[in-house]
């Protein structure tokens, strides 16, 4: 499996590409908890039309479990060192959930390394909030591994139907993170405060939300706040767009990375020209 060293931490990545497609790559970022595999079923639509790469953060899926490097910022860089191991100078970068705030990053710290930048369900520019009684539940479950206790919440509560196999492996990948992805990227999440700057963001920027998504509100805020940018949103589907709509969301993404942000203002603005 190859893996790059980046930021002195081993991350692993993948290539999902048939080596004859033309135009820049693109880079995915999964959620937290999460890993490259919550994209896959996407990635087998798109590779046969884009240069896909797939990785993992520090601390979860098959990357190293590092003491440190769990802040937005730090996650952001491991982005671009793995494109720098690539030797990718510009690629477009889709992120979901936490990817999308690393996203959010991407754009104001590295725009010269970005193409186009897609934000799937992200997490809140200005912090997840969540009921203390709440997080100290979920953390209890996760340190308990209660595998069929998440498995049959995530069965109930999801909008669509996925199956347990599905459901099953992205809890056991869930479970799997170190305790510093566990602890520190959520402390990471529930601080951050970028939306004062997402102003500043230029690269054009997609925003996909789901209706059925605790995040829907916090979506439509911060896409009201970027400059350039569209939206997508998705009806009766949850916060895992990914896995959900695969196809419906590969068409999307596709749309977007040939066309860009289109726009009333950018179609009017085509009777200037």
């Amino acid at each position: 499996m190859p893996h790059a060293i980046v930021n002195r931490a081993r991350l692993y990545y993948e290539l999902f590409d048939d080596q004859t497609v033309a135009g820049p790559p693109v880079l995915f970022h999964h959620g937290y908890t999460s890993s490259h595999d919550s994209w896959r079923a996407v990635l087998d639509r798109l590779r046969h039309r884009h240069r896909c790469i797939a990785m993992d953060c520090r601390g979860a899926g098959d990357s190293e479990h590092t003491e440190h490097g769990y802040t937005i910022a730090e996650m952001a860089a491991d982005v671009v060192g793995i494109a720098n191991h690539l030797g990718l100078d510009r690629f477009a970068y889709v992120g979901h959930s936490m990817g999308g705030v690393i996203g959010m990053e991407l754009g104001l710290v590295w725009a010269d390394r970005l193409d186009k930048l897609i934000l799937v369900a992200p997490a809140p520019a200005d912090g997840m909030q969540l009921a203390p009684d709440e997080r100290a539940r979920r953390r209890q479950l996760w340190r308990a591994r209660a595998r069929q206790q998440l498995i049959d919440e995530r069965m109930v509560t999801g909008a669509r139907e996925l199956g347990r196999e599905i459901i099953a492996a992205a809890v056991d990948r869930a479970l799997s993170v170190s305790e510093r992805h566990h602890e520190e990227c959520w402390k990471a999440l529930r601080d951050v405060r970028l939306g004062h700057r997402l102003g500043e963001i230029t690269t054009p920027t997609l925003v996909v939300s789901a209706a059925a998504d605790a995040m829907l509100t916090s979506n439509l805020d911060d896409f009201r706040r970027l400059p350039n940018a569209t939206l997508h949103v998705f009806s009766r589907v949850g916060h895992t767009i990914q896995r959900e709509l695969p196809d419906e969301l590969a068409v999307v993404l596709d749309d977007f990375l040939h066309h860009g942000v289109v726009t009333a203002q950018t179609l009017q603005a085509r009777l200037t020209v």
